[in-house]
């Protein structure tokens, strides 16, 4: 009898997991055709240290993007909410009479918001200084990372598209090059959105006539390297009633496009620079002349979570390895500068935690229900609405803009997704039926998640607001 016994209670336990679920939510979620081993629940209130579920929640899992919660908040202890890059910027040489007789160099941070609107502030402290001519070089000093040469990451087929970017000391418009295809009477013309010169475009579309449809809509786009240069081909039939199209793509070394739109910028705002670009470290004789800021890292850390911006959360990620180790910062630096952080307050499950990059583009990184419920425990107790608004919002915006929107879900649950093949997790906070709000995790890794797994984890968060 008591084998009987204990082998019921070991099939129920190989079947089931480990841990406790409410009976009413097994209830909600036993039609779901996922093995409950290859999911982990785990709920919690902000104002107990009682868990309400808990299952398989100290199983390592891939994460997907909801690892950029590590980041997130680890860049929030270690940095705070006001933290900005800075930019700086240095001559070499002398300034006379409007004339840099020297070059001008740019000490790059590893600012992840540096984009073409910003040349608006950077020439106008040139121009506020009365250079009207530099005579030497640009120089640029990217050496606070030690980062790959590739454009991008590789992580899958989409090779090119902007969320498969690399990170850069010097980042510029987050490594895109931003092409406009353009129906120009008989002809069809390309136009890069800055002077960067950097790739090469070829335009071999052919326009037709008739609706904008099928294999008339869009042009095909082929991406071929020589040597350090990318060329990029557009090919095919678009119809001239299409109007335009914008085409993105990680293509080119973001340093590269920097120079050339500050180039362009000066020129058209009368300071003439006939220098080459060259990546140097600062001279020692250089002398400071401007710094330009980034928004507030509150900003960063709101579009990391909202938007799952992978190369802001690597940039954020290696930053913090500035922070705590000499230069130059490469990711092994970066994994012990957020550990270190997130282990000063014991959230980390010891021997549970494997981040690769900081973003959610990783197959190897490994983290638990119960780690990232410590994290969110944490945040929430410590900064309350202010950090929880940094999350996406139910049907409102975010990653989650388009769910619940018909439910009762709606504006109550603040929340971080992570999807990739054979992941779909979630994380963050869910209000109540009572108005108390609670802590909910759910990782799903299975080769089914992408049917079954968010379906688990809605039941999971509207068994939540209805009932608790």
């Amino acid at each position: 009898m008591r084998y009987l016994i204990t082998l019921i209670l070991f099939f129920n336990i190989t079947i089931w997991g480990e841990g406790h679920l409410p009976f009413e939510l097994k209830q909600e979620i036993e039609d779901i055709p996922l093995s409950p081993n290859s999911y982990s629940i785990y709920i919690e209130s902000l104002n107990s240290d009682t868990p309400i579920a808990s299952w398989n929640e100290h199983k390592q899992r891939t994460p997907a993007s909801v690892i950029k919660l590590l980041t997130i908040y680890s860049g929030l202890l270690g940095l705070g909410y006001d933290y900005k890059w800075e930019t700086k910027f240095y001559h070499t040489g002398y300034i006379r009479n409007g004339i840099l007789h020297g070059d001008l160099v740019v000490k790059a941070s590893g600012d992840p918001t540096l984009a073409t609107k910003d040349l608006d502030d950077i020439v106008g402290h040139l121009k506020s200084l009365g250079i009207r001519k530099i005579l030497g070089n640009i120089v640029i000093d990217r050496t606070l990372f030690q980062v790959s040469n590739r454009n991008n990451s590789g992580f899958d087929r989409n090779r090119y598209s902007p969320y498969n970017a690399m990170p850069d000391a010097l980042m510029f418009n987050k490594r895109k090059s931003t092409m406009c295809v353009t129906s120009a009477g008989r002809a069809i013309k390309i136009k890069r959105d800055i002077p960067d010169w950097s790739y090469k475009v070829v335009n071999r579309i052919k326009p037709v006539n008739g609706s904008c449809r099928r294999g008339r809509s869009w042009p095909k786009v082929s991406i071929k390297k020589r040597g350090s240069q990318s060329i990029i081909t557009f090919s095919g039939r678009l119809a001239k009633r299409c109007g335009d199209r914008k085409i993105c793509k990680v293509i080119t070394q973001p340093y590269k496009s920097f120079y050339y739109a500050l180039k362009g910028k000066m020129k058209r705002e009368g300071i003439s620079c006939n220098g080459k670009m060259k990546l140097r470290r600062l001279p020692k004789k250089a002398k400071y002349l401007f710094s330009h800021y980034s928004p507030t890292l509150e900003s960063v850390i709101s579009t990391i979570a909202k938007k799952s911006d992978n190369l802001m959360a690597r940039q954020l990620f290696l930053t913090l390895g500035s922070k705590l180790y000499s230069p130059p910062i490469n990711t092994l630096k970066g994994q012990n500068a957020v550990k270190r952080i997130l282990n000063r307050y014991n959230i980390l499950e010891p021997n549970s935690t494997y981040i690769s990059n900081g973003s959610g583009l990783s197959r190897v990184s490994r983290v638990t229900a119960k780690s990232l419920a410590n994290l969110l425990k944490h945040a929430g107790v410590t900064y309350g609405d202010r950090w929880m608004n940094v999350l996406s919002i139910a049907g409102i915006d975010g990653t989650i803009h388009n769910r619940f929107r018909n439910s009762t879900v709606y504006g109550r649950a603040w929340m971080k997704t992570g999807t990739i093949r054979g992941v779909a997790n979630i994380a963050g906070y869910v209000e109540g039926a009572s108005g108390e709000r609670y802590i909910v995790v759910v990782l799903v890794n299975d080769k089914y998640s992408a049917r079954y797994g968010r379906k688990l984890a809605n039941r999971v968060i509207e068994w939540v607001a209805d009932t608790l």
